[in-house]
């Protein structure tokens, strides 16, 4: 079987960006989807507010992820680990590692969010935008799972700690 290569190199000026509005100033900015790219990749940068949560608890089953703070500080739930990680700092998470990350409190973040090979998941980042905004329930993503290759695990490790504050 042969696979699409890229023979020509993708450029995303930032006006052209979609960009997908979130609560308390954070947004979803669409830089390149799997189907730009050939499958190698997907790229968004993701703006969060003060203490505010990037993702919850899951794993993907296919691709490894790459997260680069380009601002602030987040804190990382990394398996059973916890990492925070300051502007600068990257993280690699492998196929199957569940993980869920969110702006350190008091601190808001910019990360770069890259995954490889790409899932073409704009569409997802759309329907979590409307999530984060109360115009869709979560569970309406449940079934996308495996679409999107984002698996949902079970969050107390998590939310606990975080809400705790």
């Amino acid at each position: 079987m042969m696979t699409a290569t890229m023979t020509k190199a993708l450029v995303v000026p930032a006006e052209s960006a979609e960009v997908v509005g979130l609560p308390a100033g954070g947004a979803f900015t669409l830089l390149a989807d799997a189907s730009h790219t050939a499958g190698a990749l997907g790229a968004n940068l993701l703006t969060l507010g003060p203490g505010r949560d990037g993702a919850a608890p899951h794993y993907h089953a296919r691709s490894t992820e790459l997260f680069f703070v380009a601002g602030g500080e987040m804190e990382f739930l990394l398996g059973d680990e916890t990492a925070t990680v300051g502007s600068g700092g990257l993280v690699v998470v492998p196929p199957g590692l569940p993980h869920a990350f969110g702006a350190a409190p008091g601190t808001g973040a910019e990360l770069l969010i890259v995954l490889t090979p790409g899932v073409d998941r704009f569409g997802y980042f759309r329907r979590l935008g409307r999530v984060q905004h109360g115009l869709e329930p979560f569970e309406g993503l449940l079934p996308e799972q495996e679409r999107y290759d984002v698996r949902f695990v079970p969050d107390t490790a998590w939310r606990s700690p975080r809400n705790a504050r």
